[in-house]
Formats: C-alpha cells, sequence, structure tokens
C-alpha cells in the first residue's frame, strides 16, 4: 500500500460545500465544520479515495463491503443536505423580493404605530389613537415641543371599545400655529376621579422600507423613525 493511501476500513467524513471552486470560507482559514482548509475533500476526491482503497485492500484480508457502503451512504447524505440548502437559500432570497415589492406598496402611506413622537409639517396636523382603559371617563391629549414645554392640551371622549382616534390641529393653547418640528403627544385617562397615563399609537407616513439585514424583517422609515412592519395597526 503506497503512503498516500488510506487503511482499509478508515471512516472519512465529507465536509460541507465550501464557496466558488471549493474553497474554503474565510481565506482558507476553514470551513463551517470546523475543518481545517488541508482536511477538506470534494466528492471526486471522496470517490477517488474509496476507489483506491479497493485497489490497495489485501486479498488475503479483504475489506467488508458494508464499510464501503457506509461511505457511499455518508456522501450520499452530505450532497442531499447541500442541494436542501441550495434551494432553501433560493426560497429564502424569492421570499424577502416578495417581501420588499409589497413593502413598496406602502410607500406615502400613514401607518399607525406605537409611539409619541410625531413629526408636524407646517399648516399640518397629526393624527393618533389609544386604548382607553376600562372605566375611563375622558382622555387628555398634551403636546410639547422638544424642550418639554406645553404647546396645547385638549381633551378627546374614550371610546367603550376599540381604539379611540385623535388628532392635533397644529395649533398653540393661544391658536397660533405651532412651527414645523418634532413634537410629544402624552395620553392619560381619567379612571374613578385618578389620572393614569396611557401609551399613544401616532400616524407616521412611510418614506421608504428596508430589509433588517440581521433579521431579514421588513422595516418602514418614516417622518417619525423607523419601525418593524409587524407593529403597524392601521394604514391608511
Amino acid at each position: 500500500m503506497s503512503a498516500s493511501t488510506l487503511p482499509i476500513g478508515t471512516t472519512l467524513t465529507t465536509p460541507k460545500a465550501t464557496g466558488t471552486g471549493g474553497s474554503a470560507a474565510a481565506g482558507g482559514a476553514g470551513s463551517a465544520n470546523g475543518l481545517p482548509a488541508n482536511m477538506q475533500i470534494s466528492q471526486s476526491g471522496f470517490l477517488q479515495l474509496i476507489s483506491t482503497q479497493m485497489q490497495n485492500q489485501n486479498p488475503l484480508n479483504p475489506a467488508d463491503p458494508t464499510q464501503f457502503l457506509a461511505q457511499i451512504e455518508g456522501l450520499s447524505e452530505v450532497s442531499s443536505l447541500q442541494s436542501l440548502q441550495t434551494s432553501l437559500s433560493g426560497l429564502a432570497s424569492g421570499l424577502q423580493g416578495a417581501q420588499m415589492l409589497n413593502g413598496t406598496s406602502l410607500l406615502g402611506h400613514s401607518v399607525l404605530v406605537p409611539g409619541n413622537s410625531a413629526r408636524l409639517a407646517a399648516g399640518g396636523s397629526v393624527s393618533g389613537a389609544v386604548t382607553a382603559p376600562a372605566g375611563a371617563n375622558g382622555l387628555t391629549v398634551s403636546v410639547t415641543d422638544a424642550s418639554g414645554a406645553l404647546v396645547d392640551a385638549f381633551a378627546v371622549a374614550p371610546q367603550s371599545s376599540g381604539y379611540t382616534n385623535f388628532t392635533w390641529n397644529g395649533n398653540t393653547a393661544s391658536g397660533s400655529a405651532a412651527p414645523a418640528g418634532q413634537y410629544l403627544l402624552n395620553v392619560s385617562a381619567s379612571v374613578g376621579g385618578t389620572s393614569q397615563s396611557v401609551s399613544p399609537l401616532v400616524y407616521s407616513q412611510v418614506q421608504s422600507v428596508t430589509i433588517d439585514p440581521s433579521t431579514q424583517t421588513l422595516e418602514l422609515n418614516t417622518v417619525n423613525g423607523t419601525v418593524p412592519l409587524s407593529s403597524v395597526v392601521n394604514i391608511q
């Protein structure tokens, strides 16, 4: 038996497929299965090793054929997993493209998402909604500017179920138009004579969409910041 021939019965482990041309990822430092580059083998090399084993086996003590079958079966399983991985990668790319295409249909629309920050356009207004707590007999929406100064406050009648919508007309408490910019909306509910803070939702116009590279989820870039599509509760 030559020095390059493996002993009969040696169990070979076929590594996962590497990048283009069979080279290892990360400059040959290793592959996903943890094997160094000098221990990786292609499918053709694997079959060649098995053929060499058969040619150099001891005729007085031939190898058990089931050992070769087990090695070939292992190669077949790895090949099947590689094909499945390729198919899943293609499916994921297709779903990502469809997700992006669906997201573009939201451009220019206003989506209702949790948050209390809202951008007021010149001469515009800001709309939102809240879920009134049980027993609430009144809601108060307070608008403050970036410095925390109170700009306006107004009362809203709570709905018995579902969302209670509200709209700030963009005016200050004195009736003059508030300058364009970012404002904070805080909502409090009167329940049994006590004041209770309520988390509001605000309508934001969608300007663009992005696929998060870490989670592969669709995110909406709005005038009030980036929000995940999963947080949207209404679209106008």
